[in-house]
């Protein structure tokens, strides 16, 4: 990802028939709706360009400069490279935010890659450019963006599965289910889908010719996941006493497809969660305090789930639940811009899983790409917890939540 030099900001700047460039004067009324449809145009790059698309903001639609009373703030930057993380794109587009100064003046800079498993929707649409025009995917645009995808530069997630059939998938929970939590609803209305093409659409099979489950594919719409992808759990132990090799008191491995599984999780983590009562002296008020808060256990065991890896292991997501501690473990380590210096760090995130990514904001187990640690941290606070602490290492993340005294 080498940012691009000023000469080629410039050339695309003024070039106002290119389709790899778009120009918002400013960031008032429509502009950052129709910023997100480009940021997801330049990913899906139908034309096949192979290069990276640019919104430039704070320039006219001529490519003149919008003026001195145009200012690149720090507020704007923020908010631009929330397009990324705020959950209206799925997968989420590789991009970078910048203040670059052209013809004498700051202008904001949004540069979207192309992605390797396209297409990328923006709240169920998928968005193209055609020359200066940007538009929606008609079906044969979707069957050319399912075509693009090329094997060597998939996630892992997005691999066929060798061997593994058509009939693996749930045909009744993929179209009423989650097809019409993943799809507009007047692009779902539209004819001319088959039933290879949506599951091609959304990364679950290879390509409409080679109909084989992805990974994704497996652990979304999978009748047994845990056949074809041995990894694919929660193991829970809860364990009476604060030492490894104290009894274990209740064991369960939690499998099924991604929205079966975290499901269960959430009714063994609700169960496991002891409220204490405590009657206040002089009064009948009754004052309920939870070890943990829940949401911050939610956020933290959905965080494991999309960030492990499943190449190359067999190891399941791993929660421990002590006397006075929870450990979840997660068999992967950083990827991608995470490092192990930064983990954790506000605003620095990245996915070895896309797919899995989109798929469980779909499902609505996330809110918000990069916000997870963010808001246990939160929870935990406000529940007189201790913060959150990581043991990071090259293959592994270990998340260990203390006992609220």
């Amino acid at each position: 990802m080498t940012p691009l030099t000023d000469k080629e900001l410039l050339q695309l700047v003024h070039d106002v028939e290119s389709d790899r460039a778009e120009r918002k004067e400013s960031w008032k009324g429509s502009a950052p709706e129709k910023a997100r449809e480009a940021v997801c145009a330049f990913a899906n790059d139908l034309p096949n360009h192979a290069k990276p698309g640019v919104l430039f903001v704070g320039v006219k639609d001529d490519g003149r400069p919008a003026g001195p009373d145009f200012v690149v703030t720090d507020q704007l930057l923020q908010t631009l490279a929330d397009i990324k993380t705020d959950g209206k794109l799925t997968p989420p587009p590789t991009m970078t935010v910048a203040r670059r100064t052209l013809q004498g003046q700051d202008v904001a800079v949004i540069t979207v890659w192309p992605a390797d498993a396209p297409p990328v929707r923006l709240d169920g649409r998928i968005w193209i450019r055609t020359g200066p025009r940007r538009g929606q995917a008609t079906a044969q645009d979707e069957r050319v963006l399912n075509e693009k995808r090329r094997y060597r530069d998939r996630s892992f997630d997005a691999h066929p599965i060798h061997g593994c059939s058509l009939e693996e998938l749930s045909r009744p929970y993929f179209e009423n289910e989650y097809l019409p939590q993943a799809v507009a609803r007047d692009v779902l209305e539209a004819n001319g889908r088959s039933y290879e093409e949506r599951l091609a659409s959304l990364g679950m099979i290879s390509t409409v010719d080679d109909a084989t489950p992805t990974v994704a594919g497996l652990l979304t719409l999978g009748k047994s996941p845990r056949t074809w992808i041995p990894s694919a759990y929660i193991q829970f132990l809860r364990i009476r006493g604060t030492e490894w090799g104290d009894p274990v008191v209740d064991e369960q491995e939690v499998d099924g497809n991604l929205d079966t599984m975290l499901r269960r999780l959430d009714e063994k983590l609700k169960a496991t969660l002891a409220v204490a009562v405590d009657f206040t002296s002089g009064t009948t008020t009754e004052v309920r305090t939870a070890p943990y808060p829940l949401s911050a256990l939610q956020q933290l065991a959905r965080n494991a789930v999309m960030h492990r890896t499943y190449e190359g292991t067999n190891a399941p997501v791993r929660i421990y639940w002590f006397d006075d501690r929870i450990e979840i473990s997660n068999p992967g380590g950083p990827y991608g811009a995470v490092t192990q210096e930064n983990f954790g760090r506000p605003g620095i995130s990245d996915y070895r899983s896309p797919v899995l990514a989109g798929v469980l904001k779909t499902l609505g187990f996330v809110q918000r790409f990069g916000f997870g640690i963010a808001e246990a941290r939160r929870a935990l606070q406000a529940n007189g917890n201790p913060p959150p602490e990581f043991q990071v290492e090259a293959t592994n993340v270990l998340a260990t939540l203390r006992r609220a005294a």
